[in-house]
């Protein structure tokens, strides 16, 4: 499959590199800022969560580097505005889509749907028949992204995220 794909709406994706861990921690983190506000805390989000959000992706630059996971960034134009992380299938054929993130300016453009799209062919030609992540709860707007699109409730996991006790949300997908 070629680098970037057109999908028709003036998106494009393409394949994430380690030259990219900054642009992704970036996103990573505004997109938390936004999406959490009220469900963690505002010092964590204020001052915190840059600098742990660029640590999480130099942990895992050796994985992106080895194709252990797949990194699409979802750009309009030359403009990034979110990315999705996708990890190869476990023993069982689930594979987790460990974040999906768009900033928060460029929701509702349509680059989530396109990037679980993305996520999803890449799976499936690595043998996964279904798809898992998790979402903290309180976050509604997420959590209605998902069931809107035929994601289904599995699990309630406690979660320590922030440095505060908080609990995720497990949803699936089947793949056909």
């Amino acid at each position: 499959m070629p680098n970037t794909s057109p999908t028709g709406t003036g998106l494009r994706l393409r394949c994430a590199c380690a030259d990219d861990l900054r642009l992704i921690a970036l996103i990573h983190a505004r997109s938390w800022a936004s999406a959490y506000r009220g469900i963690l805390p505002d010092a964590f989000l204020d001052r915190e969560l840059q600098a742990d959000r660029a640590a999480h992706w130099l942990d895992h630059a050796a994985e992106l580097e080895a194709g252990a996971r797949c990194v699409f960034i979802a750009e309009f134009g030359a403009v990034p505005v979110g990315f999705v992380c996708v990890l190869q299938p476990d023993e069982a054929g689930s594979a987790l889509i460990d974040n999906l993130h768009a900033l928060p300016e460029h929701r509702g453009l349509g680059a989530g749907t396109a990037m679980l799209e993305r996520a999803a062919h890449w799976a499936r030609a690595r043998g996964a028949r279904q798809l898992h992540l998790s979402v903290l709860e309180g976050n509604a707007a997420a959590i209605g992204f998902y069931e809107s699109r035929g994601w289904t409730f599995a699990a309630r996991e406690p979660d320590r995220v922030g440095g505060v006790d908080v609990f995720s949300l497990r949803y699936v997908l089947r793949l056909a």
